[in-house]
């Protein structure tokens, strides 16, 4: 059966369930927790934004101070080039210097050689590095032995070597020898100083 309210009077409410206290502490100590929580990481993650702003901003520092360097290094490398071609133009100058031992040093020994050697004319020579190739003509065999003799003497050629002597058959009537030999000329200033004595 279906009951009808004619008096028009609500239907007293029931009483509501209360929550147990145990509870409503645990609820809150939640909702707590998550706030804290969500407060912690909230910190955090704001500092590693802050840490990553800050590592970008050093990266771009390091990357325009690279940029610098390569600049650098560029003209370092220019530098080593010119360098290395000064250093062989002054090995080309040195060498130089030390083949160009002294001409008139080398005319004046000459010169005295073959003034103290009779009957020796000198009609070519030839000069590569320390080496001598000396060509002529004497009126003997015995005037280049002496000529040859008076070389070594000097103390200024040394190893000379005879490579050719043979008569001069252009003028039968007068003989004479054409000779070619080779020496090391040693110049004053290649010689080592000589020991101080005390």
């Amino acid at each position: 059966m279906i009951r009808i309210n004619l008096l028009g009077q609500k239907p007293p409410k029931k009483p509501s369930r209360a929550v147990p206290a145990g509870m409503a502490v645990t609820l809150v100590l939640l909702v707590g927790s998550l706030a804290v929580a969500g407060g912690v990481l909230w910190v955090v993650l704001n500092q590693k934004e802050k840490a990553i702003e800050d590592a970008n901003l050093r990266v771009k520092s390091l990357n325009q101070q690279i940029a610098g360097l390569q600049g650098v290094k560029a003209q370092v490398e220019s530098l080593k080039a010119q360098k290395q071609v000064l250093d062989q133009q002054y090995q080309v100058l040195d060498q130089l210097s030390k083949n160009r031992s002294g001409g008139q040093e080398l005319l004046e020994s000459l010169a005295g050689t073959v003034v103290r050697t009779d009957q020796v004319w000198l009609t070519g020579m030839e000069k590569k590095g320390a080496t001598l190739t000396l060509e002529g003509t004497a009126g003997s065999v015995n005037a280049v032995a002496n000529f040859i003799t008076e070389l070594k003497r000097s103390g200024k050629f040394g190893k000379v070597e005879i490579s050719e002597s043979r008569q001069d058959e252009r003028n039968p009537n007068v003989p004479t020898f054409l000779f070619k030999l080779t020496a090391e000329f040693v110049s004053a200033q290649s010689k080592p100083a000589a020991p101080a004595t005390s």
